[in-house]
């Protein structure tokens, strides 16, 4: 039996699967066995051929086949050189993609091999015959306001230095919305969180509003788990959306599908932003920035080549009246950490200590760092907010997070570590540990240092951090670097300086030390002189 005779019983077959029983392409292709993009060729040429179903009982298989291909004559290929389209698809999407191929391109590096070779409109038309048979792709139809688009450009502007013409690279963020295409850019000097926080904030007051979905691509600065089911989002970039009332819905890692958007975006943003402003040079990002406005003003309200208008007239009609409000006061920045309240009931933030209620004592609790402002959160609620500090070491208390009486709701008070001091080590040991807590503003600033010292015992022993926190006490040194300092080195077993006296240096001996005999008998020897030196 010959291959087309069998190829006209699979074609009858396809039409009696589409038709009366309801099958898709793929699972028709399944089914016998064939390349879907065969079951696609044999449908579009049914159609063409307006074959419908039943067929008539008297056609035969090679009725049939005329039916099918009777419009179709010998193609052109063969009287003219083309170029593999598989070829020509891999140029453009496939593993040899490079930034700036078109098919326009393409088409022009054919025709200079081949002079008698087919037009652009007809090698167009050649490679989306070619193209239809592949894969079909979703084609997503984008509602008013609804997606933007967010992404870094993979292309850099170079920044030079005035002093030294040194170059450093700015990068461009873009921002495109799903129903207009609509495009916003900007350049910034690097793609951590700030610059990308400040880029969505700029994006959306361009844009007068809010969509309702932003996509992002799933950089550190967005997503820190890019699982394909849960993403886990940055919680700085997640408060973000929260302010702004949107919500952030990441694109699946490896789909540039899910993108295409800021995909295009970013190169019309390449070609008609990048590659226009490359002759030019610019010392800062803000001549940078305004002549990215410019060319980002042209690009917006550049002509649509398939239909009437541009992207800035369509933003106007589609997106623009469909975006949320914009909020009325603007985002501010926050990083944030995790952290446990000592029981002193501070937080230590960048080397500062801040208060909370005394009541959080011991516990984890989140904090808030913005430019201004520190803002302490415990199980979600906010229990302590203060000024930004950036003293290293000092401590910044509300009164209203002390305690009103110390002996209720916290066991740690300066009477409780004075009493256990002067009980478990000694009096001396409780004075110091008395002068201590009054040397601070609030005797809870003092509890990490007492605390302290309290561990010391348990590398001394008792008897030597009490002879130490004595000495300490004579030198009016009681904190607890001092008295660790005086363990380290042994000093609390030397012998206590006299009123207005120092200690007096202990009498070291050693065998390469000559000592004050050995000079008295030298200066004898020569009979007194000082060996030709003037004084």
């Amino acid at each position: 039996m010959s291959r087309k005779a069998v190829s006209m019983r699979k074609a009858r077959e396809i039409l009696r699967l589409k038709h009366e029983v309801g099958l898709g392409v793929r699972q028709i292709a399944r089914s016998l066995r064939i390349s879907h993009g065969t079951v696609v060729n044999y449908l579009q040429r049914a159609e063409t051929a307006e074959v419908t179903w039943p067929l008539p009982e008297n056609l035969n298989e090679e009725q049939l086949q005329n039916l099918l291909f009777r419009s179709q004559r010998p193609p052109e290929e063969a009287r003219r050189a083309l170029p593999d389209m598989a070829e020509v698809h891999k140029e453009l999407r496939g593993k040899r993609h490079c930034k700036g191929i078109t098919l326009q391109l393409l088409w022009e590096e054919y025709r200079a091999e081949h002079a008698d070779g087919y037009g652009y409109t007809q090698f167009c038309e050649y490679y989306n015959r070619f193209e239809s048979g592949l894969e079909p792709v979703l084609r997503q139809t984008y509602v008013a306001g609804e997606k933007l688009f967010v992404d870094w450009a993979g292309e850099t502007i170079p920044l030079a230095e005035s002093h030294n013409m040194a170059a450093r690279q700015a990068y461009l963020f873009v921002a495109a919305l799903g129903a207009s295409n609509y495009t916003y850019a900007e350049a910034f000097e690097n793609t951590r969180l700030a610059c990308w926080i400040e880029a969505h904030i700029h994006a959306w007051e361009f844009f007068g509003g809010v969509a309702k979905i932003t996509v992002p691509d799933n950089p550190k600065t967005a997503v820190i788990n890019a699982c394909r089911y849960e993403p886990e989002l940055q919680r700085t970039y997640e408060e973000l959306a929260e302010h702004y009332g949107t919500v952030i819905i990441p694109a699946r890692s490896g789909e540039a599908q899910d993108k295409a958007k800021v995909e295009e975006a970013v190169q019309n943003s390449e070609r008609r932003i990048v590659a226009v402003l490359r002759h030019l040079t610019f010392f800062g990002l803000a001549d940078l920035n305004v002549a990215i406005r410019k060319a980002l003003s042209t690009l917006n309200e550049r002509p649509f080549q398939k239909m009437p208008g541009c992207r800035a007239t369509l933003f106007a009609e589609l997106d623009k009246p469909a975006l949320l409000p914009l909020p009325a006061q603007r985002y501010e920045m926050g990083l944030w950490k995790e952290a446990k309240a000592n029981i002193d009931y501070h937080v230590q933030v960048d080397w500062h200590f801040y208060s909370v209620p005394y009541q959080l004592a011991n516990q984890s609790v989140e904090v808030r760092i913005s430019l201004r402002i520190v803002e302490v959160f415990h199980r979600g609620q906010r229990v302590a907010v203060h000024q930004r500090n950036h003293q290293r070491g000092d401590f910044t208390t509300d009164p209203a997070h002390r305690p009103k009486s110390h002996q209720q709701h916290l066991d740690w008070t300066p009477s409780r570590l004075v009493n256990w001091s002067q009980k478990e080590v000694g009096q001396y040991c409780g004075q110091a540990i008395a002068r201590l807590l009054e040397s601070k503003p609030h005797p809870e600033q003092g509890y990490r240092a007492c605390l302290g010292i309290m561990r010391l015992h348990r590398h001394y022993g008792t008897e030597r951090l009490e002879s130490a926190c004595q000495r300490a006490v004579v030198l009016n040194a009681c904190n607890y670097q001092s008295i660790k300092s005086i363990l380290a080195t042994a000093a609390d077993r030397q012998p206590l300086p006299l009123d207005g006296q120092t200690a007096p240096s202990p009498k070291i001996s050693h065998e390469n030390l000559r000592g004050q005999g050995y000079y008295a008998q030298a200066e004898s020897a020569t009979g007194g002189e000082r060996g030709g030196i003037n004084i």
